[in-house]
């Protein structure tokens, strides 16, 4: 961490709380006011869970956005009101297909598809969350959206539930991919369980447990799990600054380029501390400060 509460922390999201409760828990445990999520985690799914610390949660909209993966286990033979196993059973077959009539339909799932959203879900509709209306007793017509699913490759396969890797784009719902593969397959089924193993750059390997970060709360040394921000986006192209050009970008002031250039690329100093987003000028050779993070 380049300075007290600025950086990023992957935390191992445990089975149970929801992205809020971590957040609480960091922002307690660290006395850094301001902390976020760069994409929630349902209260049944485990794994990355991407938190920013302080300025970088200004970053938070591009790291949301990025590619996640998932191990889920997608349990035939029924469908439930959520699309998860917290849900109502609303269609019950007691039937599990056959792995290779499993792998005749994932193609279909694959590349750009049109998904619907669960109807338990935090989007919004007529001004509520559609869970809340749904909970109401009120009907919830979501649009389908378009969501981009890169990969899905079974794992194992112990009837009725089969393990399954799913690589996608944002704003894809594992659950309902769970419902839709039941309903294509005649047979029902819904997700049993979800495990986030990467988002966008961030994977398990670099991830705490809350008990962990728990513990070294108490003993001090938290900071030792406090990624720098400028590791967050790594495929952002970077651009070394001086210490007088520091302090234009400090002013919002634009930075000479090379050449005319497009894109955004991430400004640091000569220790490699994060000190903007820069976007820049295609018709001119200068990077503009987009967002900065210094004062």
């Amino acid at each position: 961490m380049t300075r007290e509460g600025f950086g990023i922390i992957i935390v191992d999201k445990p089975v149970g709380p929801t992205s809020h409760n971590v957040v609480h828990a960091v922002r307690q445990g660290s006395g850094v006011r301001k902390v976020g999520h760069a994409g929630t985690l349902d209260p049944r799914a485990s794994g990355v869970l991407v938190l920013c610390l302080g300025a970088a949660t200004r970053l938070s909209e591009y790291l949301s956005a990025g590619t996640k993966c998932y191990q889920a286990v997608v349990r035939f033979g029924s469908s439930t009101d959520t699309y998860d196993a917290d849900g109502e059973v609303v269609r019950s077959t007691g039937q599990a297909p056959d792995l290779e009539a499993i792998k005749a339909v994932l193609p279909e799932f694959t590349g750009e598809i049109d998904q619907v959203p669960p109807v338990y879900s935090a989007i919004k509709l007529q001004g509520k969350k559609a869970y809340q209306l749904a909970r109401a007793g009120k009907d919830v017509d979501l649009a389908p959206r378009q969501v981009t699913i890169y990969s899905l490759d079974p794992v194992d396969y112990a009837a009725p539930d089969l393990t399954l890797d799913v690589s996608c784009s944002a704003g894809t719902y594992v659950r309902s991919l769970a419902n839709d593969l039941g309903d294509r397959l005649s047979t029902g089924a819904h997700l049993a369980a979800l495990r986030r193993t990467e988002a966008g750059p961030f994977s398990l390997a670099q991830a705490v447990t809350l008990d962990q970060l728990q513990a070294a709360f108490d003993d001090g040394s938290w900071t030792d799990h406090v990624l720098p921000a400028a590791e967050a986006l790594p495929d952002v192209p970077l651009v070394e600054v001086d210490s007088d050009e520091v302090e234009l970008v400090r002013h919002g002031r634009q930075l000479p380029a090379e050449r005319p250039v497009d894109g955004l690329a991430r400004a640091v100093d000569q220790d490699g501390n994060l000190v903007a987003i820069l976007e820049g000028d295609p018709l001119e050779a200068t990077w503009r400060p987009k967002k900065v993070f210094i004062r």
